[in-house]
């Protein structure tokens, strides 16, 4: 996505600003201070921190979270940090490069807690030559999706790790970051209950996307996502890649082409036209929502246009 320098620099201010407001706010309470990579890292280190410690989000409202570049204030708060919660695998360099300077501050990586649940951690390559996890997960070419906050089942597991952490840190709180886990897991189980019941009985389970960020969610839910354009949202597809996906949306009835708000409908829009499909947002949940929406309102809104698009009973 390309922006101009004026709006890069800006920016920049904002989250520098950002992460100065809130470490100055964790300063203040006495509690832990806890610096997230991105949203849904924000979100669940807020649900379980309550008010016992400070959580700062290092990505800005509107900054893509893959493409970030840190301050040099915001380094410093890194290293000021009682814990650092992001995303490995190069979905941030930046983060990567900056934490692996680090000696002293706890740290979790949410992707090493996946697989964690994997058991005996392997993969394997399926008949055309793609990795998949245990799971079933697809990882094209090396690449890894990192994406997994999509899976509301896989969301209970960072919250856990948090409170461990947390208690470890503040053991005053240690009962109240537990019991925080735990209430967030059951809601998760609860938001995973409506998306198995929805979309249990569809007409179709072909799910298209410009982008491909929904395959943890298509895994969960024995959807199939056929994309457009690979993990990365800014990448450019090829005319024969259109092409492709065209001939199966019209091979396959699709109704629904999806986009992400953030990025351009306009190759969605091209594909949607050609086969006499509508155009609909689908949220990849990388960014804050707006006004006081949070990570539960958005999985529910996508389930809603997801339901609608699947024509599901």
């Amino acid at each position: 996505m390309r922006r101009s320098l004026f709006a890069l620099a800006a920016l920049v201010l904002l989250a520098v600003a950002g992460c100065g407001d809130a470490g100055e706010d964790a300063a203040a309470s006495g509690g832990p201070e806890v610096i997230a990579a991105f949203y849904p890292l924000e979100f669940v280190a807020g649900e379980i921190a309550g008010g016992n410690a400070g959580v700062t989000n290092l990505s800005a409202p509107g900054v893509e979270p893959h493409d970030l570049e840190l301050a040099p204030d915001q380094v410093r708060s890194l290293a000021r940090a009682d814990l650092v919660v992001y995303l490995g695998e190069g979905f941030q360099p930046a983060v990567e490069n900056a934490i692996g300077e680090l000696s002293e501050t706890p740290l979790i990586d949410w992707l090493e807690t996946q697989d964690e649940l994997i058991e005996g951690g392997d993969s394997h390559e399926d008949e055309e030559g793609h990795e998949e996890d245990e799971e079933g997960h697809e990882e094209e070419e090396g690449a890894t999706d990192p994406h997994v906050w999509l899976d509301p089942t896989r969301v209970a597991s960072l919250g856990h790790a948090v409170a461990g952490e947390l208690a470890e840190i503040d053991a005053d709180n240690a009962d109240v970051y537990e019991d925080n886990a735990a209430d967030l897991a059951d809601a998760l189980a609860e938001l995973d209950e409506e998306y198995s019941t929805a979309l249990e009985d569809c007409e179709r389970n072909e799910l298209v996307v410009s982008h491909e960020a929904f395959g943890y969610l298509t895994q969960r839910y024995g959807l199939e996502q056929v994309g457009v354009s690979g993990f990365d949202p800014e990448s450019e597809p090829s005319p024969g890649r259109a092409a492709e996906v065209a001939e199966f949306a019209r091979d396959h009835g699709v109704t629904t082409i999806f986009f992400e708000e953030q990025v351009a409908p306009d190759i969605a829009q091209v594909i949607a036209d050609e086969v006499g499909a509508d155009v609909e947002v689908l949220d990849p949940l990388e960014f804050p929502p707006d006004g006081d929406s949070d990570y539960f309102d958005v999985m529910r809104t996508n389930l809603d246009s997801i339901s609608a698009a699947l024509d599901c009973q």
